[in-house]
């Protein structure tokens, strides 16, 4: 018999696409949490049609919320899936046989991203990456922070799958900038909080590095147009990054020279 498996999802507004990520879940997964923080667009109605564990909760962060959830999942196997994320028959298929599979050292299990831009997906670059998504619960958790989140376990020897996780994360261009926009502001300020330094000239080089980075080392440029699109929006999120943290150190500084 297979491995019983526990899925989890954080969603907050996201009625135009969580009915297709659930619709990919909620048929084979033995549980199914959802995390709401405050949707107003009819999202936890439609998340309450798929699982009777869905749950509405404030905001404390990427990092916190995950915990959060992964705290009510029961079983030993995790699925940890976004609201903008879709498992093909295909996948399920392939995680199934993993699950049913002859106990083995994996703790974690990585699915190829698929992600699309404008209708045609990235095959080189960031958003290429596999992802984690597959792990053993026993010791494992996400580290406190507001975006970018890493899952730490405390043994991880990983294996890819083959078949691809499709990720639809952007809706337009404004929301592609946005995302990018607020997830560096995020980012900015935890490196703040954590006593982390930069310069506006490092931000400017951040800008020009992460562009050749991203579309000459991490091949984007082979995905066209496409790719040299996403070089520039991740080029810009790193310089709004490092902008952000320079400018919160600087309004520190001023605060702390007001006061003497």
């Amino acid at each position: 018999m297979r491995r019983k498996l526990s899925c989890f999802v954080i969603v907050c507004n996201e009625a135009d696409r969580i009915d297709a990520c659930l619709k990919s879940l909620a048929s084979w997964v033995d549980q199914l949490v959802i995390l709401d923080s405050g949707s107003t667009d009819g999202t936890l109605e439609i998340c309450q049609s798929y699982s009777s564990e869905v749950f509405s909760t404030d905001w404390p962060g990427f990092g916190a919320q995950r915990n959060r959830a992964l705290e009510k999942c029961r079983h030993d196997w995790v699925l940890n899936i976004d609201a903008d994320e879709e498992v093909s028959p295909a996948l399920r298929q392939e995680i199934e046989a993993f699950l049913a599979g002859p106990p083995s050292n994996v703790t974690l299990v990585k699915f190829p991203w698929r992600t699309l831009l404008f209708g045609k997906p990235l095959r080189f670059g960031r958003y290429s990456t596999p992802q984690g998504k597959l792990f053993l619960k026993t010791g494992a958790s996400f580290k406190q922070r507001s975006v970018h989140e890493t899952l730490v376990l405390p043994k991880e020897k990983s294996m890819t799958a083959r078949q691809p996780l499709t990720h639809h994360s952007w809706r337009s261009y404004r929301h592609l900038i946005d995302k990018h926009t607020s997830y560096a502001v995020l980012s900015a300020q935890d490196k703040f909080k954590a006593g982390k330094k930069a310069s506006l000239s490092y931000a400017y080089l951040r800008l020009l590095t992460d562009f050749i980075h991203q579309a000459i080392f991490r091949l984007g440029i082979l995905d066209g147009w496409r790719g040299l699109l996403m070089a520039g929006v991740l080029a810009q999120y790193a310089f709004h990054k490092y902008a952000c943290l320079w400018s919160m150190r600087q309004t520190d500084e001023g605060k702390s020279a007001s006061l003497d």
